[in-house]
């Protein structure tokens, strides 16, 4: 089984409470620990895992980096899932169902975010290719504040393929394109969407943007004329959240 090093308190944390992951063994700093250590060094008793104390420079050399915060552990990669799970998870009746696919995001940091975001509004699954993409390692979690630990994610080898499979189960595509006319806030992202957001410099790759069924932009006033794709998919979430959830009386 192939093995990662996690590290931060929240994204161990938050693979201990999601149960997805198996734990080999945690690592602590030698030092005088904080009340959410404590937490974490309880919590791995518990559930009878390894505890290795440690010095700082040894678990910055196991995790790589040293923005560890005093934990890591060693753990089995992160569970993807598969796009018939998220699919095939949902009742015919229920009609109002929110993915996010993300084409050519090779910044970690941009994937944690929207990560994230996705986690907060319930988005039901999130969708990257596996060539031009980061992958969802330890420091996407970290990046995440271990929401990755919560979400479902799938890769998949062609993501025009993966858009036209869900079309056929009655999915609407929206494309995130800043040259789009279409504003987000006059559009319908209500029902079952998938939302998609490009690349943190060239946006979608054509073909993805082709088989969009609209594309949408975010308005803006200042003199900047564009959003990174962290930001922007979150205004994107958001806005389907606000529509399918919040009524003006």
């Amino acid at each position: 089984m192939k093995k990662e090093i996690l590290f931060g308190i929240n994204p161990v944390l938050e693979a201990l409470k999601a149960g997805r992951r198996n734990f080999f063994e945690v690592y602590i700093v030698k030092k005088k620990i904080s009340e959410r250590l404590e937490r974490m060094l309880t919590l791995s008793k518990a559930k009878k895992i390894p505890v290795e104390w440690v010095e700082p420079s040894q678990l910055k050399s196991l995790t790589g980096t040293d923005q560890h915060q005093g934990i890591g552990a060693s753990t089995s990669c992160f569970p993807l899932s598969g796009l018939s799970d998220i699919i095939n998870g949902i009742r015919p009746d229920d009609t109002n169902h929110l993915l996010l696919l993300i084409d050519n995001v090779m910044d970690p940091h941009n994937l944690g975010a929207l990560i994230r975001t996705a986690l907060c509004v319930g988005v039901d699954g999130i969708i990257i290719p596996k060539d031009r993409s980061v992958s969802p390692t330890p420091a996407v979690s970290k990046t995440s504040a271990g929401a990755l630990e919560h979400i479902r994610l799938v890769r998949v080898t062609n993501m025009v393929n993966t858009i036209k499979a869900l079309k056929e189960k009655g999915w609407w595509i929206a494309g995130m394109e800043k040259a789009s006319d279409k504003s987000i806030f006059l559009s319908d992202l209500t029902g079952h969407v998938a939302i998609v957001i490009g690349g943190e410099e060239k946006g979608m790759r054509p073909l993805v943007k082709k088989h969009c069924d609209f594309l949408m932009s975010i308005p803006q006033a200042g003199p900047v004329n564009s959003l990174n794709a962290s930001v922007a998919g979150a205004v994107a979430m958001y806005e389907a959240f606000r529509q399918r959830h919040l009524t003006v009386s």
